[in-house]
């Protein structure tokens, strides 16, 4: 993948929008002496409400900021007494992470196994856990104006109303009076691109030509015949 994202590289500009914060995608995306925002012409974390161009920070946003640390507590606090109410099978480690862009909860922990992660990603497509765990914060907590993705194999983002992955899209349109680059045609290629999962909105957004991805093997094939690389 990395051998082919620097093939393109060359023809056009490259970038990449996660959810996560960045420490995650250089794990995922670098190695120890290589960083990640050295790999990439722009880098989105947390849907871009932490990004870098060429290697530079550009302007950010804050979850607690917007929302309100008394709020925030609240909202935390009744999602984790819902968690702990939860009858599911496995529980590990760290229930929620606080990021600059959302609040990313994981019913089951963070700390769960690859075997674990499996088993409980065919407990929640039968029974709902997180579809369910949604819709009743949804509803006790509407005046927060938040929105919800499912992402990964066991945890969903709750983030402003707004700060979804088409985010990162005010920065690259910003290009333009940064630097004077237009770019005209934006493509993306996601895997939860259906309504609720974290692709969704920036997939369906029409700044951006979507592409559907099975995973790693089929995104190179798909780059490779649109780029004829």
């Amino acid at each position: 993948m990395h051998s082919l994202l620097c093939l393109l590289r060359h023809k056009c500009a490259i970038g990449y929008v996660s959810g996560g914060p960045l420490a995650k995608q250089q794990q995922q995306l670098g190695a120890p002496t290589v960083p990640v925002t050295s790999l990439f012409d722009f880098c989105f974390a947390e849907n871009g409400v932490t990004s870098f161009r060429m290697g530079i920070p550009l302007p950010g946003s804050s979850f607690i900021q917007k929302v309100g640390e008394a709020k925030y507590e609240a909202f935390v606090s009744w999602a984790l007494e819902y968690i702990n109410n939860l009858n599911i099978p496995i529980k590990r480690g760290p229930l929620f992470e606080l990021r600059n862009g959302n609040v990313n909860f994981s019913p089951i922990g963070q700390g769960v196994s690859y075997a674990e992660m499996e088993e409980i990603q065919r407990y929640d497509k039968a029974h709902g856990i997180r579809k369910t765990m949604i819709e009743a914060l949804e509803t006790r907590f509407s005046d927060l104006e938040l929105k919800y993705a499912i992402g990964g194999q066991t945890c969903f983002d709750a983030f402003p109303v707004g700060w979804d992955k088409t985010y990162c899209l005010r920065h690259v349109e910003a290009e333009k009076e940064r630097s004077g680059i237009v770019y005209n045609e934006i493509h993306f290629f996601g895997d939860k691109v259906y309504e609720g999962g974290n692709d969704f909105d920036l997939y369906k957004d029409a700044r951006t030509i979507g592409h559907l991805v099975m995973g790693p093997e089929d995104t190179m094939r798909q780059i490779r015949e649109l780029f004829d690389l």
